[in-house]
């Protein structure tokens, strides 16, 4: 069968064996309903108005109270009229309103964490024209700085001794109002809840904490779940920040589809809300599926996808990318299982979104460098560049130590697998100094894994349009989903 995968700004199609499966995220298993449209308001407005766990808007917030509302950057979420980010804090700024809260009092918050900020025409976008032309131009949407040490505040430490620095204009606000979103992340298994405070508005030193090896490499990682020592970090940051502020966040998290429709909305205090969303979003996100174990899983890379233009090319980048689907998708690989990723892997870096990552990229061929994990000693070094963090703060690049949680993520693929093929790249040395196997053709990636690591007759596993759609978490026929749902809402995992 000929099956055409990602590759650079086209399709490399290759040639496979008609015993391969095929998985397309909310096609191959439909997704959940999602919201009508014309129903997207109401049971937005009804979430709102019945909030889990805490009071509604019309009696946390009245006149004089100043409100911040945090939003995701573009990175996730989708930008279609009906998304989520544009419905709930149009219903949600109505409230305020009626509430008594003055516009003025009001602060929109991009919660870019250590990602780029997000430039005029994307927060345009993100929001819609009509939200943006209203506070765009008396200064209140701005992006969260990390590096803006006037306004930031240190919280101290969680009782695991994570710290815990946040954004002072949310810490010093009456009413703080977290808008997220309940999809599929390899990293502690959703967004939104507490994840969105614990990664979107706060300090390199806090995400250092668990955007690490030692916490990343451990079985509770990989595959993904709900109960991983770094998703309990998330809920203690968050629930740090709730002590210190002496307020809960107000959240308001739709769970999503595979293309960013909503299928559910829920509001409230955190520690209620997140185990609740997670039971329906764990029916559209993990996928009992999968009959058998896979030897071989093939899938392509474009050059722009996710985190930006040269995600598919920048090697540390597109390692990271590699990663995220073995977290995802472990629970259905074989022990020796081989990877095969179609990427045009030029040299292109993109070196404006990514400073640092060709520095890292010359520094990991040196030095006794034999895994990625020895880079970890360097974090502090850049996380601390100051030109650096200058291009973070002002001209829309990547915070220097995101760089680490990168590399961090982007061992876990050769931790779990046999050997990883890298075909059709155009520069394959730099696929070659991350330790990947380089191919000109799928095919002949296959032919070679086959030899020397799965024999000749795998099951093997396409994964078209990997990068196009929102993934979900495959698991085998029978297995029970392993989100947080599936707990009781009091509950806290300690490891």
């Amino acid at each position: 069968m000929k099956v055409s995968f990602e590759y650079g700004q086209g399709l490399m199609t290759a040639e496979l064996p008609d015993s391969t499966d095929i998985f397309i995220p909310g096609q191959t298993v439909p997704d959940p309903p999602s919201i009508p449209e014309d129903q997207i308001e109401a049971k937005t407005l009804e979430s709102i108005r019945n909030p889990m766990g805490m009071e509604p808007l019309s009696q946390l917030a009245h006149k004089g109270s100043k409100v911040t509302i945090i939003f995701p950057d573009i990175v996730k979420g989708g930008v279609q009229p009906t998304s989520h980010r544009k419905v709930s804090i149009k219903l949600i700024l109505n409230e305020l309103y009626q509430a008594g809260v003055e516009k003025k009092d009001i602060l929109l918050i991009c919660s870019n964490g250590l990602h780029r900020r997000n430039t005029e025409p994307e927060l345009r976008q993100i929001l819609g024209p009509e939200l943006f032309n209203q506070f765009w131009y008396t200064h209140q949407i701005i992006n969260h700085d990390s590096e803006d040490y006037d306004h930031m505040v240190d919280l101290g430490t969680t009782d695991r001794g994570d710290p815990v620095l946040m954004n002072k204009y949310v810490y010093d606000s009456d009413v703080a109002i977290l808008i997220g979103h309940t999809q599929g992340n390899p990293y502690g298994g959703y967004s939104g809840g507490y994840k969105h405070c614990a990664t979107g508005i706060t300090h390199w030193r806090s995400i250092a904490s668990h955007h690490v090896p030692q916490v990343m490499h451990r079985e509770d990682f990989t595959p993904v779940s709900g109960k991983s020592l770094m998703r309990t970090k998330f809920d203690e940051i968050g629930q740090h920040m709730e002590k210190c502020m002496g307020k809960k966040f107000f959240c308001c998290d739709a769970v999503l589809d595979t293309c960013s429709r909503q299928i559910e909305i829920n509001s409230g205090y955190a520690k209620v809300m997140q185990p609740h969303s997670w039971i329906t979003a764990d029916k559209r996100t993990y996928v009992p599926w999968a009959k058998k174990k896979y030897d071989v899983m093939i899938f392509g890379m474009p050059q722009a996808f996710h985190y930006g233009n040269g995600m598919g090319t920048n090697p540390i980048m597109l390692m990271q990318a590699i990663s995220a689907q073995v977290i995802r998708h472990k629970r259905v690989m074989s022990d020796n299982c081989v990877i095969i990723c179609s990427s045009i892997c030029n040299g292109y870096f993109h070196d404006e979104l990514w400073p640092y990552l060709r520095e890292m990229y010359d520094m990991f061929q040196k030095d006794y460098m034999n895994t990625l994990p020895d880079m970890n000693r360097y974090g502090e070094y850049f996380a601390t560049n100051q030109e650096y963090i200058r291009k973070y703060r002002f001209c829309n690049a990547f915070h220097p130590f995101h760089g680490f949680s990168m590399i961090s993520c982007a061992h876990i693929a050769e931790m779990n697998t046999s050997a990883i093929y890298l075909c059709g790249a155009e520069a394959p040395g730099y696929g070659r100094g991350m330790g990947l196997k380089t191919r000109a053709t799928i095919e002949e990636a296959l032919e070679d894994a086959k030899k020397k690591f799965v024999g000749q007759t795998p099951n093997i596993l396409a994964l078209p349009q990997t990068f196009k759609l929102s993934a979900v978490h495959l698991m085998m026929e029978g297995e029970s989903p392993e989100g947080q749902g599936h707990r009781d809402s009091g509950c806290m995992a300690h490891c």
